[in-house]
């Protein structure tokens, strides 16, 4: 049988607190965690597309963009609609993806990677892909980016290298790994 809380109507006893004000309660903090999750994650995907471009040849020319984790996309900055939980209705408190377009030729093609982020206590695993995770300590210290930055440049190395060595190896029809390759036209 369920019943109701107690309810005294004794004026020098607490009120007692309401089930449904534990569960208000509950969801608040998951709400904090939630954003906070979201905060640092965009955090870190707009350092990446910040200090990327220039770690890779110094300029300060635009070569890498946030795009969706997957779907159409374009050679641009998404904001928001960049992260895997754009347009839930909620922020989920859950790891989040956010696609790193990377502008691989002169001809302005993009080539997107997607990042997997997901908090564990003090460090925010990073993975590209299906790869495995680099580690990176929390707060976010802009010197440990190198290892990130080095895997990344090695992802989309071995994508054209392999693709190369398979086609002049007669092999070149069955490898897939994930890429999308979008070129911008004006």
């Amino acid at each position: 049988m369920i019943t109701a809380p107690p309810n005294s109507k004794d004026a020098n006893s607490p009120v007692p607190k309401s089930r449904l004000s534990d569960i208000w309660d509950a969801a608040e903090i998951y709400g904090q965690r939630s954003f906070d999750n979201y905060a640092q994650i965009r955090s870190l995907a707009e350092t990446v597309r910040d200090l990327l471009c220039a770690w890779f040849d110094g300029g300060d020319k635009p070569c890498v963009y946030l795009v969706p984790p997957e779907g159409p996309f374009q050679g641009q900055n998404y904001q928001s609609d960049a992260f895997s939980v754009a347009g839930q209705g909620y922020l989920p408190l859950k790891p989040i993806s956010f696609g790193l377009a990377v502008r691989i030729s002169a001809d302005k093609d993009f080539m997107r990677l997607p990042i997997h982020c997901q908090k564990e206590g003090q460090l925010m695993k990073v993975s590209i892909g299906k790869d495995s995770p680099t580690s990176l300590q929390l707060p976010l210290d802009e010197t440990q980016l190198t290892p990130l930055f080095e895997s990344i440049q090695g992802h989309i190395l071995a994508y054209f290298k392999d693709s190369v060595d398979q086609y002049d190896e007669g092999n070149y029809g069955t490898s897939v790994i994930g890429f999308d390759i979008y070129r911008e036209t004006e």
